[in-house]
C-alpha cells in the first residue's frame, strides 16, 4: 500500500457532524491500492466498554485516490479514533500521531472528535433538499403590464442585445404562476430586481426599491404572498460586491472626491474619481467602471448591506439570497450576514456565486449551498463525447468529496444560466443528449435548477444570446419536451431517494462513454442506465433479485441469470427501481 497517499484530518469535510448524533468519517487512499478500511473507535474515558469496529465503504474516487466514508453513532456524542486499512494479508493503522505497522494501544495517540455540540452541526434548509428550481430573468419571461415598459421596447421574441428591453416584468411572472406549478417547480430564483439601469439588474442603484420596469415593492411582496399559497419558495439575487456608478454614495464620491463621507464605502486607489485609458481609478467588478467595488470592511457598508439582506427577508417573508460574485467579498461579512438572515429566517436558504472549490465558504458559518458550476462543465463535457465513463466518475467522485454530506444535498446544481450558452445549444442541438443530461441532473445529489425555458426548447449562445424573451405560444413550444421536464420533476418530487439517497457508479470504464449507477435509501433502490453513443447498446450489470420495475412505465424487469441486460436506443437512457421495504 502506498503510505504516501494515505490522508485524514479530524476537521472539515474529513470528520464532521452530520446531526446532533451522528458523525461521519472519511479517508483517502490511493486510487485500487487498499482492499478494505475500518474506524477504530470508542470513548477516549472508557474506550475498552465503548469499543466498536466499523467498516468503511469506497464512497467516491477520482484519477489519483479511492476515498472510504462511514458514519458512526457514538453513545457519547465523544469519538476517538483510528483507521486499519488492509490488502491481502498487510494492515496498516492510521493514527493521529502518524502511520504504523501494529494496532494502536487506546486512547492515546488516536484521532479526536472531542464532542458533537450541534450549535456547530452544518445546518442546511430541509425544504432546499426537495425543491426543484426555476431561474427567471424578469426583463425576458413575460410582459404582465405594458403600463410599466421601458421608453424602447421591442416587440417580444426579439434578437436579445447587451442593453435592450422587451418589457418582462413581476406582473408577468405572476400571470404565469400555475404554469410552474404545473411544470412542478416548488422554488423560484430570481436575477436581480432592484432599481438598476441595465436590463440585467446586476448594477444597482437602490437597494430597497423594485424597479419601476418591473412594478413596485408592493406588487413583488403580492407575487411572493401568491408563491407561498402554490408552495413555490423565492430567493432574490443580492448584488453586494459592487453597485452602480448612480448608486448615491459613489455619485457624492464622484462630486466630492477625497471629501466625501462615502470615500471609504469603496476601493479608491487614486483621487479624483476617474477612468483613465479604460481603467478606473477604483476597484470595481471586473473592469467594469460602471460597477464600484464596495468595500464590506467597512462598517458602515457592512450595516448598510446586512440591513438590505434583513429587510427584504422580513419585508416580503423572502427564503434566501442568492449571492453575486460571493468569492470576492470577505469572509468576516457573510459570517455576519448568515447571523442576520438566518435570525430574520432560520430556513432561509443562502447561495454563494464561487465557481470552484468552495469549501471555506461551506462550513456552517457562511453559506448552504453554491451555484455548482464545475457540475454542469463535467456534465457537458461528457455527454459532448469530452471523456469516457471512467474519466466522468473520477469528476463526478472529485465533486461528490468537495464538501460534507448534508451540502452535497443541497448543492445548486443547474446545467446553464443567464451567463452561460443554453442548454440545447450546448449539446449540438440533439435533444437526445439535452434528455441524457437532464436525467443525469434529475437523478443526481443535490437541488437541481431549470433556467426559464429550456423546458420548451429555447436555444441560445453566450450571453447576451442566452437570455431570449420566454416563448409562451404552444405553438412554438417544444412540448414534448416540455413533457420529459414535467415526468422527471415528478420523479424526483416523489422518491426521496433520488433527493437524498447514496449515489454510486455501477459501471463506467474507460474508452466506454455508457454509463451505470444507482440512488438509493432504505426504502427504494434505483439504478440508471445511459447509452452516451451514436449506436444501440446493451448494457449489463450482475442483479440478482426479479423485483425490478421501470420507474416511468411501470413495466417489470427481470433480471436473467443473475444479470440484468438493458438494450439501449442511441442516446438512450432507463431508470430503473425496486422497493425495499
Amino acid at each position: 500500500m502506498l503510505l504516501e497517499a494515505f490522508y485524514h484530518v479530524p476537521r472539515d469535510k474529513w470528520a464532521y457532524a452530520y446531526d446532533k448524533s451522528t458523525i461521519h468519517l472519511r479517508v483517502r487512499t490511493k486510487r485500487d491500492d487498499v482492499e478494505q478500511v475500518y474506524a477504530m473507535t470508542g470513548d477516549k474515558y472508557d474506550w475498552n466498554k465503548t469499543y466498536q469496529e466499523f467498516k468503511l465503504e469506497k464512497a467516491a474516487h477520482d484519477g489519483m485516490f479511492d476515498y472510504w466514508e462511514v458514519a458512526v453513532k457514538p453513545k457519547f456524542k465523544r469519538l476517538s479514533y483510528a483507521f486499519k486499512l488492509t490488502s491481502g494479508n498487510e494492515a496498516i493503522y492510521m493514527l493521529d500521531s502518524g502511520i504504523q505497522h501494529h494496532p494502536p494501544t487506546p486512547p492515546g495517540d488516536l484521532y479526536e472528535f472531542p464532542y458533537i455540540h450541534e450549535i456547530d452541526v452544518i445546518k442546511v434548509p430541509e425544504w432546499a433538499k426537495q425543491a426543484v428550481f426555476y431561474q427567471i430573468m424578469p426583463e425576458r419571461f413575460a410582459n404582465g403590464d405594458p403600463a410599466n415598459d421601458p421608453k424602447v421596447t421591442e416587440p417580444w421574441g426579439g434578437t436579445p442585445k447587451i442593453d435592450n428591453y422587451f418589457g418582462g416584468d413581476l406582473q408577468g411572472v405572476l400571470d404565469h404562476l400555475d404554469d410552474l406549478t404545473d411544470l412542478g417547480i416548488n422554488a423560484i430564483y430570481f436575477t436581480p430586481l432592484f432599481t438598476s439601469p441595465s436590463n440585467h439588474k446586476y448594477d444597482t442603484v437602490d437597494y430597497k426599491q423594485v424597479d419601476p420596469h418591473f412594478g413596485d415593492n408592493a406588487l413583488l411582496k403580492r407575487l411572493v404572498e401568491a408563491c407561498h399559497a402554490k408552495g413555490i419558495r423565492v430567493v432574490l439575487d443580492a448584488v453586494f460586491n459592487h453597485c452602480s456608478e448612480g448608486f448615491p454614495p459613489f455619485q457624492d464620491v464622484m462630486k466630492h472626491g477625497e471629501g466625501s463621507k462615502y470615500r471609504d464605502w469603496f476601493h479608491i486607489n487614486e483621487f479624483p474619481v476617474t477612468i483613465k485609458n479604460g481603467m478606473p481609478s477604483y476597484d470595481t467588478f471586473g473592469f467594469f467602471g460602471n460597477m464600484p467595488k464596495f468595500n464590506t470592511a467597512n462598517p458602515e457598508v457592512k450595516q448598510y448591506l446586512l440591513g438590505v439582506a434583513e429587510y427584504w427577508i422580513k419585508e416580503i417573508n423572502l427564503d434566501g439570497w442568492r449571492l453575486d460574485v460571493a468569492n470576492e467579498i470577505d469572509h468576516h461579512f457573510w459570517r455576519d450576514f448568515r447571523q442576520i438572515v438566518k435570525k430574520a429566517n432560520p430556513e432561509a436558504y443562502i447561495i454563494g456565486e464561487v465557481w470552484s472549490d468552495s469549501l471555506n465558504w461551506l462550513l456552517g458559518d457562511q453559506f448552504d449551498s453554491v451555484m455548482n458550476y464545475p457540475f454542469a462543465d463535467k456534465v457537458l463535457n461528457f455527454f459532448n463525447g469530452g471523456m469516457d465513463g471512467y474519466n466522468f466518475a473520477n469528476e463526478m467522485g472529485s465533486l461528490i468529496m468537495r464538501y460534507p454530506q448534508q451540502t452535497n444535498e443541497v448543492v445548486f446544481n443547474m446545467l446553464c444560466s443567464h451567463d452561460t450558452p443554453r442548454l440545447l445549444t450546448r449539446v449540438g442541438n440533439d435533444k437526445r443528449k439535452l434528455k441524457l443530461c437532464v436525467v443525469f441532473l434529475f437523478t443526481y445529489i443535490g437541488t437541481p435548477c431549470i433556467f426559464y425555458g429550456d423546458e420548451v426548447g429555447i436555444t441560445g449562445g453566450a450571453d447576451p444570446d442566452c437570455r431570449k424573451c420566454m416563448i409562451w405560444d404552444p405553438n412554438k413550444q417544444d412540448r414534448e419536451l416540455y413533457d420529459f421536464y414535467k415526468l422527471m420533476i415528478a420523479l424526483r418530487k416523489k422518491h426521496n431517494a433520488l433527493r437524498q439517497g447514496r449515489f454510486r457508479f455501477l459501471h463506467a470504464e474507460h474508452n466506454d462513454p455508457c454509463i451505470v449507477y444507482e440512488r438509493m435509501d432504505d426504502k427504494v433502490h434505483f439504478t440508471i442506465w445511459m447509452n452516451n453513443m451514436e449506436k444501440q447498446r446493451t448494457l449489463s450489470h450482475p442483479m440478482d433479485t426479479k423485483d425490478w420495475y421501470d420507474a416511468l412505465t411501470g413495466e417489470s424487469v427481470v433480471p436473467e441469470k443473475g444479470m440484468m441486460n438493458i438494450t439501449l436506443d442511441p442516446f438512450g437512457y432507463r431508470i430503473l427501481f425496486r422497493k425495499l421495504k
